[in-house]
């Protein structure tokens, strides 16, 4: 696996912040309460990843398994520091969280993005790395803004 991918721990949250505030994926001061879990509950089953780059974190991703299902998993977030941004390294995440949820048995893996102009290239991405746009939900996140699903089987 990617010497530079490991899981997050406590001692990453300004790092986690960072990136968040470099890249506006969601304000970075919701990142107390998402993570919380992961960090305090022995039998948390959510997954954080980091990217170092020199020393730096670069990125990171989140995923959990989806309740009720078998093997199905959901990235909630991926992020890159805009520092980072097109040198592949989101990608690097991508294969590894997939490679890890094939280990743990994950038969498929959802992402959600939105249908905004900004997040043309998020799309463009997750099919240029072979996932499908399964559903689209309309106004999911606001009046005019859809969730646009995508899916792939690992």
């Amino acid at each position: 696996m990617d010497e530079n991918i490991r899981i997050v721990t406590s001692a990453d949250i300004d790092g986690l912040k960072k990136v968040l505030d470099s890249c506006e994926l969601f304000p970075s001061e919701y990142l107390n309460d998402m993570i919380s879990d992961y960090l305090y509950n022995a039998d948390s089953q959510d997954i954080w990843l980091t990217y170092m780059h020199d020393n730096k974190l670069a990125a990171f991703c989140y995923c959990v398994p989806e309740k009720l299902t078998d093997g199905t998993y959901n990235l909630l977030a991926i992020g890159v520091s805009q520092d980072y941004q097109r040198k592949g390294i989101a990608s690097e995440l991508m294969k590894y969280i997939e490679q890890l949820l094939k280990r743990k048995d994950g038969r498929i893996l959802i992402v959600e993005t939105s249908s905004d102009i900004a997040q043309i290239s998020a799309r463009k991405f997750y099919q240029k790395i072979g996932y499908n746009q399964e559903a689209v939900i309309r106004d999911f996140w606001k009046d005019g803004e859809d969730k646009v699903v995508f899916w792939k089987k690992l």
